[in-house]
């Protein structure tokens, strides 16, 4: 069997049909796929069904809710959730550590990854919502605050993910958005790198979406991608 790649698809899309098609051509190829708002609200448990993550090879699940609230209604959210016990659940750091820590108590199945600054945002807009100083001190800042609070993951940009690295453990999984192969479009995206330059700078895992999902041959994109990681990739 060859090596997958560490990479979480985003099944960005309320086809069920679709999402069905995009997780079969990329099973081989990759280790994860990622279930957002726009599939889970769409379609709920029935979008895990769909991913079938126990098929062989399996798939992990990262489940992209970012939920944002009071400790008590993030911990009932999580725990809600308990049955299915995704890979991955994220909540926003900026929660602060008493949501985060609530919401690793009611979901101690789950790695419950804390989203540091969303990749669409420059330091312009960061500074319009209050938080100071460059985008890679303000994800450094909250990275700290959601590893002390339990968070086993972390969500960052490519760009910010070399320096927090270096200040959480090494048993806190780094995923990073943003990531687009030479020579694609950058999308929405502000703070982006590729692929091999986001494991070298010490991600754990990468999230690719349109690259691989707008491609004519998703299947081959994801292979594509996974042969450039070359000695980077892990099964």
């Amino acid at each position: 069997m060859e090596q997958r790649a560490p990479i979480a698809v985003a099944l960005d899309s309320p086809d069920l049909e679709q999402v069905r098609g995009w997780v079969a051509a990329v099973r081989p190829h990759v280790t994860t796929v990622k279930v957002g708002l726009e599939l889970f609200l769409a379609h709920g448990r029935e979008a895990l069904l769909a991913v079938n993550p126990a098929a062989e090879p399996p798939l992990e699940v990262f489940l992209d809710l970012k939920l944002h609230d009071i400790p008590n209604t993030a911990a009932g959210a999580a725990a809600a959730l308990s049955d299915i016990a995704p890979a991955y659940l994220t909540v926003h750091a900026a929660g602060g550590p008493a949501m985060i820590e609530a919401a690793v108590r009611a979901a101690p199945k789950t790695r419950i990854t804390a989203v540091t600054v969303l990749t669409s945002l420059g330091q312009d807009e960061l500074a319009a919502v209050g938080l100071s100083g460059p985008p890679r001190e303000a994800a450094v800042r909250l990275a700290a605050l959601a590893v002390n609070a339990g968070a086993r993951a972390i969500v960052c940009s490519p760009q910010e993910v070399a320096a927090i690295r270096a200040a959480v453990p090494r048993s806190v999984h780094l995923i990073t958005p943003g990531v687009r192969p030479a020579g694609s479009e950058r999308g929405d995206q502000r703070r982006t790198a590729t692929p091999e330059q986001a494991l070298a700078d010490g991600a754990d895992l990468l999230v690719v979406g349109r690259p691989i999902t707008a491609a004519a041959d998703p299947g081959a994109a994801a292979a594509a991608i996974a042969a450039e990681l070359g000695e980077g990739v892990h099964d």
